[in-house]
């Protein structure tokens, strides 16, 4: 049986750290254009797509196109910071989703910015130049790794031989349905 938790742990966390990245990202882009006064057009969060934000009016690409990522880091970071502070029994779980955050926001910025895919193209077009792409990536991705280190056992991994919080494993689990929920609601193309 407690393999079955640490399982729904794991699942759950890697299925909320990749739906909640795209949230916080795309929040970062709608903060960024609401504070600039951009319009949103449509938002897409469907759990089975790539998540985008599409403007109406976009006044300041630029800083709209960065606030997407660096939201996308620092709004995990916090939340991650504020739990651990209050040391709540599941901030490793949201310890692991910053990592993640920083991982694939940098991830996504340094390597796109080879094929100007997505945000990095609207970065590039609008004067970011590509060594700034190549630097996030070297400062975030890194860090993520750093947030992941020596978690293992969070997760019943190594000397804790599958031992997990089961209130943690499941809450993780709810979590995660929420989010694919929220992706439904909000929707696709």
């Amino acid at each position: 049986m407690k393999r079955l938790h640490q399982t729904v742990l794991i699942a759950s966390t890697v299925v909320a750290s990749w739906l909640g990245m795209q949230a916080v990202h795309e929040a970062g882009h709608v903060l960024g254009a609401w504070l600039t006064g951009g319009e949103i057009k449509h938002v897409v969060l469907h759990p089975l797509t790539i998540s985008r934000t599409d403007l109406a009016l976009n006044p300041h690409p630029l800083l709209v196109v960065w606030a997407g990522p660096t939201c996308g880091i620092v709004l995990p970071l916090v939340l991650w910071g504020i739990l651990a502070v209050l040391h709540m029994p599941g901030a490793f779980v949201f310890r692991f989703f910053a990592g993640f955050c920083l991982i694939a926001n940098g991830a996504y910025i340094a390597v796109g910015s080879f094929d100007h895919v997505g945000d990095c193209g609207e970065m590039l077009r609008h004067g970011s130049p590509i060594w700034q792409l190549w630097l996030f990536g070297a400062q975030t991705i890194p860090a993520g790794f750093c947030l992941w280190h020596r978690q293992g056992t969070h997760f019943g991994l190594g000397s804790a031989n599958g031992e997990v919080n089961i209130r943690v494993a499941y809450v993780t689990m709810l979590a995660a349905l929420m989010l694919v929920a929220l992706g439904f609601a909000i929707g696709g193309d």
